[in-house]
């Protein structure tokens, strides 16, 4: 076993350290565990694209790894990693500059023909909830794919309590615009 060595008085011994370090790993591999799948579904809805909700999950866990020490409430990790995420996916547009290109050359992904992986509904639903305003979508999705009340969500995206309920009721109600418009286009275009 470890040999307990003391370094100085009233400094740690070798053995703390080691059993400490032990520790804060396993709080660490907890939390990938628990919320990774989480974190990634949350990340896609935001971004729309595999790859970089891949590389948007893993840049909140390193920066969660460096601050781990500064989550003391273990019952609001969940919404401490929404936050980091969320902070990771503004920096994405804050370091990116954007290319022009020949609109020629670009290869659009055909959205209104999905792939045999996905139902057309589900499809359907995906492109009216992304043309909510960011404003209106993230509370939406922090409420029904992160499971988040108000108040946490108020707490993850900074907002008064009063805002985010506003925006929660608006976000609702233009998805229940958006899927009207959306029902009636498919009944006309089947007919």
């Amino acid at each position: 076993m470890f040999k307990q060595i003391k370094l100085n008085a009233g400094k740690k011994t070798r053995q703390s350290t080691v059993y400490s370090d032990m520790n804060r790993q396993n709080r660490f591999e907890t939390l990938v565990k628990a919320y990774s799948s989480d974190l990634y579904r949350f990340a896609f809805w935001l971004c729309n694209n595999h790859s970089i909700a891949d590389d948007l999950v893993q840049d909140t866990f390193l920066r969660a790894w460096k601050a781990l020490d500064k989550l003391e409430d273990e019952k609001k990790a969940k919404a401490w990693l929404i936050t980091i995420l969320r902070r990771e996916n503004a920096r994405r547009f804050e370091r990116k500059q954007l290319e022009l290109v020949d609109i020629d050359d670009v290869i659009v992904e055909d959205q209104l023909n999905p792939g045999p992986e996905q139902s057309l509904d589900k499809q359907q639903f995906y492109q009216v909830i992304t043309k909510l305003e960011m404003d209106y979508r993230e509370p939406l999705l922090l409420q029904v794919l992160g499971g988040f009340k108000t108040a946490e969500i108020a707490e993850i995206l900074e907002l008064n309590l009063n805002t985010v309920n506003t925006r929660l009721f608006r976000a609702k109600d233009q998805l229940k615009s958006l899927l009207h418009k959306e029902y009636h286009l498919t009944l006309h275009n089947n007919s």
